[in-house]
């Protein structure tokens, strides 16, 4: 169990250099599938049923939410300073995929840190349940997805997936509310397939330090 995540190796999370420089357009970048897949793992949708139904006719009250709200425009809201910080200033090319149900709202935000040829993407996503409990579901996603690493701390319960120093995905349980944010590497390549770029990635082994300090912000942004 981790309760202050501590970096083994890897990049000192602390004094990050940022590339600001413009440089020329670059081709298409590879994107690790991986990160990509956290996205199909937080849309996929339970099946509501008699409680749905019962719900709409208003012959019940639903649960407690626990104070987190109802939100459009998540890309707005989120911040991500902790990763700001070390992977490059944040960027955002639009809101992602939503749904507005009465059983369920999910929004999500995909955006970029740092410069195109050699920075990191990152996914967000906030599902709000309002009529199930997203708790056994919750559980089978992170076993079937490799969320092996419990973040105390974070939540009613917290998962973390260390992507061997590419990346890593973090996912979160709070209430009625699901919250998962990925990070990784980018990467531009030439006409042969091989990579290009001038700045050295960074080593995101221990990644999921900052990803949790900007978590708990998030967390408390969502709930205002």
């Amino acid at each position: 169990m981790i309760s202050e995540p501590e970096l083994v190796g890897g990049v000192e999370f602390d004094a990050p250099e940022v590339v600001t420089e413009e440089k020329a357009p670059r081709p298409p970048r590879a994107r690790r599938p991986w990160l990509w897949a956290l996205g199909g793992v937080v849309v996929s949708s339970a099946v509501w049923g008699g409680g749905l139904y019962a719900y709409e006719r208003g012959e019940e009250a639903g649960p407690d939410l626990g104070g987190y709200k109802r939100v459009s425009g998540l890309c707005q809201l989120v911040e991500l300073p902790a990763l700001s910080g070390i992977l490059g200033e944040r960027s955002a090319d639009g809101e992602g995929p939503m749904m507005d149900d009465p059983a369920v709202l999910r929004v999500s935000c995909p955006m970029r840190f740092g410069p195109p040829e050699s920075g990191y993407s990152g996914f967000l996503s906030y599902t709000l349940h309002n009529v199930t409990d997203p708790g056994p579901e919750f559980d089978a996603q992170a076993k079937y997805a490799s969320f092996d690493t419990p973040i105390d701390g974070l939540g009613e319960k917290a998962f973390f997936a260390d992507r061997g120093g590419e990346g890593g995905e973090l996912m979160v349980l709070d209430g009625q509310a699901e919250i998962a944010l990925a990070i990784s590497r980018d990467y531009s390549v030439d006409a042969e397939g091989n990579e290009t770029g001038n700045t050295e990635p960074l080593d995101l082994s221990g990644i999921e330090v900052p990803m949790t300090q900007d978590m708990l912000t998030l967390m408390a942004a969502l709930k205002k």
